[in-house]
């Protein structure tokens, strides 16, 4: 396995000795290896998270490009989004109660 000397903050080093002493690790190379591996699954989640958005954002510019929308003014804008929101309330209620 490679070695890798890393600098830590005080309160890093901190937190990784209380980790090891409190006996859920046995020494700092598994507290960061843990670590990383938490990091890894959040930027797994992040990534996830994107594409998902990127996908929605497609369907969007398409729906846009064949006419599936509705113009609404600034001074409606508001309302409009209340609206949509009671909808999609009621909608939501709707399927709980099936």
């Amino acid at each position: 396995m490679p070695t890798r000397n890393v600098v830590l903050t005080d309160h890093q080093h901190e937190v990784v000795e209380r980790l090891v002493n409190s006996g859920r690790y046995q020494n700092a190379s598994e507290v960061l290896r843990d670590g990383l591996r938490l990091l890894e699954q959040r930027e797994d989640v992040e990534e996830a998270k994107l594409d998902a958005l990127k996908a929605a954002a497609q369907v969007g510019w398409r729906e846009i490009d064949d006419g599936r929308f509705t113009d609404v003014q600034n001074d409606k804008l508001e309302d409009f989004i209340g609206e949509l929101g009671v909808r999609a309330a009621g909608s939501e209620q709707n399927q709980h109660r099936k």
